[in-house]
């Protein structure tokens, strides 16, 4: 048995001169190439109201989307009672603010237990939106601030709003390597072109921006702040790993802790046991998508990059009259 679900996109104006099931694919990452596809062979995809039927069309970005989306009942998720730190909510969307050790979306590996299972507990109605409402990502082990959308308007608006750069996603960061002054890494990206699990930077990739700058500086690391232009998989982990300063705790793009000259005991335990990416999203700032009021989210960082922080300033201190900073 089938569930019919109407899915809703706008084309991104960096999408022009894509193949209509390229872009959609983009668009729907939950869906698999094969199924979007026949979904436009059966007519089932409208762009700006007329239908299409033609997986090689071209895009040309801005066009509205809407598929009649025929969806097998079983692939519906379960409602799961997992906690969510609950930061906002009104009718139309909600703030959470996510731990580590929480993926966002089931996926390979992760059939459940994520926040999508814990939204369906926690509001059963979200059900009925496309992805539970899901608009943007967390890696599983970044913490910090995401919106959801609880009903199709709003999520509608909201993915629009993501397209043009209209919310503000801030982050905080330890990465390796004493940072001397803030910048923006402008380098595109795409998935890597042997690690499947990888993203890397790529000429032929999808344009990505991120902008930092210091807040504090240690012996061999820095924290930063950092703002998000776009919102590609990795993408904070991959610009900061491109120009040779990975985030303290990155398995997949920092290698191996590497360790200050003289390091104590307690530096080298804690760089060594910091088992996740030291990075959080911190604030947040958008339009309603309903009201269109701007609102603003903050989040302090977790307690284990505090622990960090503190272990990292410690060094420096007992180090300070060796360095001419």
């Amino acid at each position: 048995m089938a569930q019919q679900v109407q899915l809703t996109a706008t084309v991104a104006e960096s999408q022009l001169g894509q193949r209509l099931d390229q872009a959609l694919a983009e668009l729907f990452p939950d869906y698999s190439r094969s199924r979007i596809k026949e979904w436009i062979l059966d007519d089932r995809v409208q762009i700006n109201g007329n239908v299409i039927n033609k997986p090689k069309e071209k895009v040309l970005g801005g066009e509205a989307i809407t598929i009649d989306a025929l969806i097998d009942e079983e692939v519906r998720w379960e409602a799961q009672d997992i906690a969510l730190d609950i930061v906002y909510e009104d009718q139309d969307i909600l703030v959470i603010n996510k731990p580590r050790d929480l993926v966002v979306h089931p996926g390979a590996g992760n059939p459940d237990g994520t926040v999508l299972n814990a939204l369906l507990h926690h509001y059963p109605a979200i059900g009925d939106v496309p992805r539970a409402g899901i608009v943007h990502r967390l890696d599983k082990d970044t913490t910090g601030l995401m919106v959801v959308a609880k009903t199709v308007p709003a999520q509608t608006r909201l993915v629009e709003s993501l397209q043009a750069r209209e919310i503000t996603r801030e982050y905080e960061a330890v990465a390796i390597g004493r940072m001397t002054a803030g910048g923006t890494v402008n380098e595109p990206m795409s998935r890597h072109p042997t690690k499947r699990t990888h993203m890397s930077v790529h000429p032929m990739g999808k344009p990505a921006v991120t902008h930092y700058r210091i807040m504090e500086h240690f012996r061999n690391h820095t924290r930063l702040r950092l703002r998000l232009e776009t919102g590609r998989t990795h993408q904070i982990r991959v610009h900061m790993a491109h120009i040779n300063h990975p985030l303290v705790g990155d398995q997949l793009y920092g290698g191996r802790p590497r360790l200050p000259k003289g390091a104590s005991e307690e530096l080298v335990t804690a760089l060594r046991s910091f088992d996740r990416q030291a990075l959080h999203a911190t604030m947040l700032r958008l339009y309603h998508p309903i009201s269109g009021i701007e609102m603003e989210w903050h989040a302090p960082i977790p307690q284990d990059m505090v622990d960090l922080i503190e272990v990292l300033k410690a060094d420096a201190e007992a180090f300070k009259d060796q360095y001419d900073w």
